[in-house]
């Protein structure tokens, strides 16, 4: 993808019914920029791992895909200044 900025996101729904999960879900499956999407414990729901080209293509992601869904209510993003370890590459 060309992914030069990394973002770890937090998403909380608005209800745990087994239809928002399995709505978020898909629309994640689809999204390209998500590498990552993991359905956690805790305040929120989904931890996402997004990487795309750049902040614009980011704020792109965030407004026209999560800020489209019904069921999201709470995004919290951390930005990725540097990968001390990151085994995975």
């Amino acid at each position: 993808m060309g992914a030069g900025f990394l973002a770890y996101i937090t998403v909380g729904l608005s209800d745990h019914t087994k239809m928002s999960q399995e709505a978020f879900e898909q629309a994640m499956s689809q999204a390209d920029e998500v590498v990552e999407c993991h359905n956690v414990t805790g305040t929120i729901e989904y931890l996402l791992r997004v990487e795309v080209a750049d902040i614009a293509t980011y704020k792109a992601f965030h407004t026209n895909v999560l800020g489209t869904l019904p069921q999201v209510t709470a995004i919290t993003s951390f930005i990725v200044l540097g990968s001390p370890k990151d085994q995975r590459r």
